[in-house]
């Protein structure tokens, strides 16, 4: 790892610079895509043609023996294409990014070399494989079908794997290291590194029923919590804490400013890596969740404000004497403007948990805006800045164009604020037309087609600001290329003091853990989440113990400044302990809020219902509804707020998807919500609506889905399917697998032949031949995958009521007040004869 000795202490090491150049160009190339993707998913919201038809359309004006026909192409849609679009900018190019920002600045600031090479190497090319796997899975269907964490269990296990590698070396770096404090920069990355972990083992915890599927351990409203969970806090600490370490430590560099603050970067890290892990249930607000934890979501992320602005603060005021370099230097334009839109992205956030605002906005194209600010505002501008910074030092010669990059800079600026403007603009618009009432409060103005239609032109503009934004990142490829080829891989040398005496990573565990800032916060954590949970009385007794232990504390580290000082100083350098309080620190949010969930996600404790279980054949057709990724567009939950009750019926309660893996309630509504589409239409008209949308609406984005009515349904996997169904707890009665497979067959025969009945057009594949009696037709159509989608879409919203119920109160808890008696449904009490008949 280093090379020739030239004093007594001082080395020269020369630094792992590949592993960051490739990283970087990785980050680069799937940035193109995950952007080109993206921008092609904005158009196809705007003309439904662009969903598999995207080829036709671009080859109409040739003559037509040249025209590109087809029914479609499967991979092209939406639904395929969004999970795609997301997780490559998630994982591909802001992970990419990441771990060269990492890479390169973790050496510098432990002046020592990675600790393995091989490693390097290990976790470079199994993480492109791992992109690659995506890429080529999510458009095949092959899905978990829950929102950022679509990849199938294989590549969950390939991900862990690779994460562990990356933390082994991380780590190991650290232990080396010839620098006896660890630098801010470093305690973000140990929050990511250790909190992504036990983020994504516990939101992927699934028994497979085959190589490329499985089914969640968790479901309905356990399963909810648990990916907003994990959906939420991936947003906090794999899109924000490894970008603010990389803040931290690429802009004082840039602007040859020290960090303004070292007290403040103290308090903005701990207080934003505790208080974060609590705020994912903001994103079920008015749902089935119980009230307890959507309030605790909304009072966490309320706290979110303070120390995500203290973090802006503090990155913006490092440039206090060096703001006239933001005239000249693309790279300190691209970090001011990314902090400014880190700051508003996380004041939008807490803004967008309170009830009333979630309440307009939440289903919304206001989300996909906030979301939006923050990944290509926030992530990609500070990606845009580091790259610029690192292309001359990692090839050893000057930027190639500054006026490119400026340029850069400019377009994408003006393609941000038009994208995320036309999605405020459209969201509010949704939301208010949505919810409209007239003035008796008890009917809807709009309809949800009318909505649709309104922001049509607010979507193209959106569309337009992502290509105006890809077009800005085009000409970051082009410049960082220019610099590359003009010169040639460099690797850092540098002489360093290498003291075999330093004392680092000393500290005992009882000095890190018996004290007075460990003992008060302990205890002062654990009276104040007892105040949470303590019924009225004993909650006012612990919240006024909670406040003496909070006064007792700022007593006593008044009275001891200099040993509570030390105390952080010495934690500081010893990387053990400090990794292992900030561990005690996620993980204290994540098992307070899942852990009760597992009592109420029963069916000994739902409210007056309970679902139905699925059929075979049904459980067939969910399947498929997650392949297609109908959860894209589409909810099924009704909220217990007036517009929603009145447009699609009852509030959905909790036991009515207690047995959902994965659960599907949806976090935007493209379409209108299904919870309750069961029994609504015909067989026919669902059939009609999948081979051609335009046929039932002519204004509908929607796509066709003629392969439904071509490929088969696998009745064969339906025995193994159930099996897992089982044992994840779902109370199938015990059936032989030609049971399982005859019942399927019957119902779909039933199904099919309702379809022939209403005499609809059957299309056939090439190899296929055309029906030529009922019965051939029913026998044809009751093998295709449409009939067990059909039978998926008419169980939505079935449910038994439950025989033992407690009397209800005169008001429902958990009823969103405003909701008028006539619209709360309540079990009625009748007698017992009745429950008979």
């Amino acid at each position: 790892m280093s090379s020739d000795t030239t004093t007594k202490n001082k080395i020269t090491i020369e630094f792992d610079d590949q592993t960051p150049r490739w990283f970087m160009i990785a980050s680069i190339t799937w940035g193109v895509v995950a952007m080109l993707v993206g921008v092609i998913c904005a158009f196809q919201l705007n003309f439904w043609q662009v969903n598999g038809h995207i080829f036709e359309m671009m080859t109409s004006w040739l003559p037509e023996r040249f025209q590109f026909k087809s029914d479609g192409i499967e991979y092209l849609t939406f639904g395929r294409l969004r999970p795609l679009h997301t997780n490559a900018a998630i994982f591909a190019f802001v992970g990419n990014m990441m771990f060269c920002g990492i890479y390169y600045s973790t050496q510098r600031l432990c002046n020592a070399r990675t600790f393995s090479d091989v490693l390097s190497k290990v976790h470079f090319w199994g993480w492109q494989l791992i992109i690659v796997g995506a890429a080529l899975t999510l458009p095949a269907g092959l899905t978990r079908g829950k929102e950022y964490a679509e990849l199938i269990w294989p590549l969950n296990i390939a991900v862990t794997v690779i994460w562990v590698i990356f933390a082994l070396n991380f780590f190991l770096t650290l232990k080396v290291r010839r620098e006896k404090s660890l630098y801010v920069a470093l305690w973000f990355y140990i929050a990511t590194i250790v909190t992504v972990a036990m983020l994504y083992i516990v939101n992927h915890l699934q028994i497979p029923t085959s190589l490329v599927h499985a089914y969640p351990v968790f479901g309905g409203v356990q399963d909810a919590l648990v990916q907003w969970w994990y959906g939420h806090n991936a947003v906090a600490f794999f899109l924000t804490t490894p970008i603010l370490g990389i803040m931290y430590y690429y802009l004082p560099k840039a602007a040859n400013r020290p960090v303004y603050s070292y007290r403040l970067s103290i308090v903005h890290f701990w207080s934003l890596v505790f208080i974060y892990i609590w705020a994912g249930p903001h994103h079920l607000l008015h749902t089935a969740l119980p009230k307890w934890l959507q309030l605790l979501g909304v009072f966490f992320s309320l706290m979110l404000w303070a120390p995500s602005w203290g973090g802006m603060i503090n990155g913006l005021l490092t440039l206090r004497g060096a703001w006239d370099k933001l005239r000249t230097d693309p790279v300190i334009k691209f970090f001011v403007a990314a902090i400014t839109f880190y700051g508003m992205s996380t004041f939008e956030g807490p803004l967008l948990s309170i009830r009333s605002v979630s309440a307009l906005a939440h289903y919304t194209d206001w989300i996909v805006g906030h979301v939006h600010s923050g990944t290509l505002g926030w992530n990609g501008f500070m990606a845009a800045g580091m790259f610029y910074w690192l292309a001359p030092r990692l090839w050893g010669k000057p930027l190639y164009s500054k006026t490119l990059a400026n340029f850069h800079f400019w377009i994408g600026l003006v393609g941000i604020l038009l994208y995320v403007a036309s999605l405020w603009f459209a969201g509010v618009i949704q939301g208010l037309m949505l919810n409209e009432t007239d003035a008796t409060g008890t009917r809807l103005v709009n309809e949800f087609v009318q909505t649709v239609d309104k922001i049509q032109w607010l979507m193209l503009f959106r569309a337009i600001g992502g290509t105006l934004y890809l077009t800005g990142f085009l000409l970051l490829v082009v410049n960082i290329y220019k610099t590359a080829k003009s010169g040639s891989p460099v690797n850092e040398t540098r002489e360093v003091f290498d003291d075999p005496d330093m004392k680092k990573d000393q500290m005992t565990w009882g000095a890190a853990f018996r004290n007075d800032p460990v003992t008060y916060t302990f205890w002062g954590i654990f009276f104040a989440i007892l105040w949470i949970f303590l019924p009225p009385g004993a909650s006012h007794m612990a919240l006024v113990v909670t406040l003496v232990f909070a006064y007792l504390a700022v007593k006593r580290f008044r009275a001891n400044t200099a040993t509570w000082s030390k105390w952080y100083d010495d934690v500081s350098e010893n990387y053990l302990p400090f990794t292992v309080l900030v561990i005690i620190a996620v993980a204290l949010g994540g098992v307070i809020q899942i852990m009760p969930t597992i009592t109420v996600n029963r069916a000994a404790n739902v409210e007056d219902r309970l679902q139905t279980l699925y059929t075979p054949l049904e459980l067939a057709g969910r399947d498929l509804y997650v392949s297609e990724g109908c959860y894209n567009c589409h909810s099924q939950m009704i909220r217990m707020l007036v517009p929603d009750v009145l447009r699609y019926g009852e509030y959905s309660r909790l036991g009515e998807s207690i047995y959902d893996h994965p659960f599907q309630w949806g976090s935007k509504r493209t379409g209108p919500d299904l919870a309750r589409e069961g029994g609504v239409r015909g067989n026919d008209w669902h059939y009609l609506h999948m081979l051609n949308p335009r046929a039932i609406n002519a204004q509908s984005r929607m796509p066709n889905y003629p392969w439904l009515f071509q490929k088969e349904i696998d009745f064969k996997v339906l025995p193994g399917k159930i099996a897992v169904q089982q044992r994840i707890g779902v109370p199938y009665p015990i059936m032989t697998p030609d049971e399982i497979e005859q019942g399927a067959r019957e119902q779909a025969l039933a199904i099919a032949k309702t379809l022939v009945d209403a005499q609809v057009n059957i299309p056939v594949g090439k190899d296929e031949k055309e029906p030529a009696t009922e019965t051939e037709a029913r026998d044809h159509l009751a093998s295709k995958q449409i009939v067990s989608l059909i039978a998926y879409l008419q169980k939505l919203g079935s449910s038994e009521p439950v025989e033992e119920v407690e009397a209800a109160p005169t008001k429902p808890q958990g009823i969103m007040p405003g909701i008028p008696d006539e619209l709360r449904v309540v079990k009625p009490e009748v007698a017992p004869e009745t429950e008979e008949n």
